[in-house]
């Protein structure tokens, strides 16, 4: 029951963003200002201090960037095979990318950080750092080859080496490995920053989903939730149980790759030549999906 209230909890703050946006409270200027927050100080904050205490060592093998590498690629390829023949090439895209590109800043990291151990959220930590090296460039490489689009590749993959989320990895990293200590009142003061990271990513999420589109490709969209949010998370389990992963990390792997499309697709999607319009329907329709698929997830795995 414990988990049932808590998983409701993070639903009714999910609709909540939704609501306060539609009632104008969190417009484009607060939630702007509320997703730096999250971005920013929070999440960064939760990461670090999910993994400076833990051995990090013993964590990142070879089987879990493997792992997590090619399970990526076979779901980008087999999004691929379904969709290259369909529609116009800017829905093609968007299509193939929503159908890997995880939400596992946002949504799969601070969701595992609140209902698992620390050793499962240190490993959800390394996995946030390698998928996020994947797929992003992946993502990049896929818009840019389908659509054509005139856009340098380096300049977006170089936005990586900024990212807040990644920076504060290997800060974690590196002090684990080294074995320098944190004083407990810095350590206290970013556990309280962390705390709000999943709360505020939730109503920044809420926030951001918008079904107000005038088409409806209802076996597009249907096919991109079921890549994302259920063939993604199977095939994880079934290959991180043939590398005989420890549970640890099979249960961060299936969490993290079962969250819905990230919201920065639809945002790929508006600079590298993208259908915003299905990019925006499916982040809602997969987000929707996911808290029944996650629910069933966290209830199995938990």
């Amino acid at each position: 029951m414990e988990l049932v209230g808590r998983l409701l909890g993070l639903l009714a703050l999910l609709l909540a963003g939704t609501a306060l946006r539609a009632g104008n409270v969190l417009d484009r200027t607060r939630s702007e200002r509320l997703n730096a927050f999250a971005y920013w100080v929070a999440l960064p904050a939760l990461i670090f201090v999910s993994t400076y205490d833990q051995s990090m060592v013993a964590v990142v093998t070879p089987a879990l960037v493997g792992g997590h590498v090619f399970v990526l690629l076979s779901t980008a390829g087999l999004a691929w095979a379904f969709f290259r023949r369909r529609g116009e090439r800017d829905r093609q895209s968007v299509a193939v990318v929503q159908s890997y590109h995880s939400n596992i800043g946002y949504l799969g990291f601070p969701l595992i950080a609140a209902t698992f151990e620390a050793g499962v959220t240190a490993v959800a930590g390394v996995i946030l750092g390698v998928v996020s090296l994947v797929q992003v460039p992946l993502t990049v490489g896929v818009f840019v080859s389908v659509n054509q689009a005139d856009v340098p590749f380096r300049r977006e993959v170089a936005k990586l080496a900024a990212n807040p989320v990644l920076l504060s990895l290997v800060a974690g990293v590196v002090v684990s490995v080294s074995s320098v200590g944190v004083p407990p009142g810095i350590a206290g003061g970013l556990d309280a920053l962390g705390s709000l990271a999943l709360p505020t990513a939730l109503l920044c999420v809420g926030a951001s989903l918008d079904v107000g589109v005038p088409s409806f490709d209802a076996w597009g969209t249907g096919m991109v939730v079921v890549l994302k949010v259920v063939f993604m998370p199977a095939l994880t389990w079934v290959v991180f149980r043939a590398l005989a992963a420890d549970a640890a990390t099979v249960t961060a792997s299936v969490v993290m790759l079962g969250t819905p499309t990230a919201v920065s697709t639809f945002v790929f999607a508006g600079e590298l030549g993208g259908d915003t319009e299905f990019a925006s329907l499916n982040v809602f329709a997969s987000t929707v999906a996911s808290i029944v698929t996650l629910f069933s997830l966290v209830a199995l795995f938990g």
